[in-house]
């Protein structure tokens, strides 16, 4: 995730870190080198003068926006409903970590449930992003639980389990009793929504048929506007050529970019982030000294 203070708006002109120019511009560069050959050759290709205006690619251009619109929507859609999601794991956590606290008895082990909730957290974002199903877990969770989980297909659902067996525990030893053991199963619940939820976008892509019909009609239209233009505006061509593509291949990139909430590229969320706030109030609640919050890097970026 992006994370940087808005800069002056001349500067925001001409920032380079934190945009998506250095993905597109190969494309860039080709489609403003096709307008600068098409205005050289006065719109002849091979002794055959290309007649375009630029009535078709207004309207080409229209229906073009359009679709892009529903795409970054729709991308937009997934990656907000993923930050809605690990929102509604922070809160799900600290209302767990209240009620273990003031509604068990003495003797519970209360960090190492706490612990285990951090667990929860990390074992999910290891799965979003296809990493070792174990990474970051030792000291959270017991050696034989970590064996476990390096092995397991779905190891948040497991540490879940595990949170509801310390509840059950707890009610068995008459440690909770059992009508508040009910009120800590809503915010277990909560967590089980939150994991199917992510796995549901993570599981389900756009379709790919629609990226791909819109990926080549933006690069058709941006190789043949320069034909449509240079009758036109002449020299100027290039720069409105190098303009409306940019625009466009931004947009399909970014949308590209977001479409994966959990990945790793600079606008996805940063679930690393999102993971040590969560420990870090988990910890706070149990009277420990958190560690400090993440920053980002000198790219702006927060994994």
């Amino acid at each position: 995730m992006i994370v940087r203070p808005r800069p002056h708006w001349i500067r925001l002109l001409f920032v380079r870190r934190g945009s998506v120019l250095h993905r597109i511009l190969p494309q860039l560069l080709f489609t403003t080198g096709l307008a600068c050959a098409v205005v050289m050759a006065h719109g002849q290709l091979y002794h055959w003068k290309v007649t375009l205006t630029s009535s078709p690619f207004s309207l080409m251009g229209v229906a073009l926006a359009i679709f892009l619109g529903f795409r970054i929507n729709a991308s937009y859609d997934r990656y907000w409903e993923a930050r809605k999601l690990w929102g509604r794991l922070l809160v799900e956590s600290r209302n767990l970590t209240r009620q273990a606290l003031t509604l068990t008895a003495a003797g519970a082990d209360v960090r190492g449930f706490a612990c285990m909730q951090v667990a929860f957290s990390r074992a999910l974002r290891n799965q979003l992003r296809g990493l070792p199903r174990a990474e970051g877990l030792t000291g959270l969770l017991p050696r034989e639980q970590v064996d476990r989980v390096s092995t397991a297909r779905f190891a948040p659902n497991l540490i879940l389990l595990w949170l509801a067996e310390w509840v059950r525990d707890c009610r068995e030893a008459g440690r909770i009793d059992p009508m508040l053991a009910q009120r800590m199963e809503v915010p277990l619940s909560g967590f089980s929504e939150v994991l199917g939820g992510c796995e549901r976008i993570a599981s389900t892509p756009l379709p790919f048929t629609y990226s791909v019909i819109l990926h080549r009609t933006v690069y058709l239209y941006c190789m043949m506007l320069p034909f449509g233009l240079v009758d036109g505006i002449g020299a100027m061509t290039p720069i409105v050529v190098a303009f409306v593509s940019y625009t466009f291949f931004a947009l399909e990139a970014l949308s590209d970019e977001i479409e994966e909430p959990f990945g790793l590229m600079p606008n996805d969320l940063a679930l690393d982030a999102m993971t040590a706030g969560i420990e870090a109030s988990v910890r706070e609640m149990l009277g420990e000294q958190p560690a400090p919050a993440p920053q980002p890097d000198d790219r702006f970026i927060l994994t």
